[in-house]
């Protein structure tokens, strides 16, 4: 089934991702709910849930009708991660100069 899941993410949904420099990777396939991760900028963006309802679900649970849900698991992008240790090293610098 997995492999069904990947080309409906191939032909569907990862063309509209791309579109908007993001990607979709699947986690893992439990009973009815598919578990997945948005990638690149998709990563952490403020529509990733809307994204994961309103494109992902829909053409999986179309395509698939064993597989009832798709459910984002939440992750941050290496990026953002990177942005958010340089500002907090920054405030910690600015701390230690008062």
């Amino acid at each position: 089934m997995l492999e069904a899941v990947e080309r409906v993410l191939d032909e569907e949904v990862r063309p509209y991702l791309r579109s908007h420099a993001g990607s979709v990777s699947v986690d893992r396939l439990e009973g009815d709910t598919l578990y997945v991760r948005l990638e690149g900028q998709c990563s952490g963006c403020p529509a990733a849930d809307l994204t994961t309802e309103t494109i992902i679900e829909e053409a999986v649970t179309q395509a698939i009708p064993e597989i009832r849900h798709v459910a984002l698991i939440h992750t941050l992008s290496e990026d953002l991660l990177e942005q958010a240790r340089a500002m907090l090293q920054h405030r910690d610098y600015e701390d230690r100069q008062k």
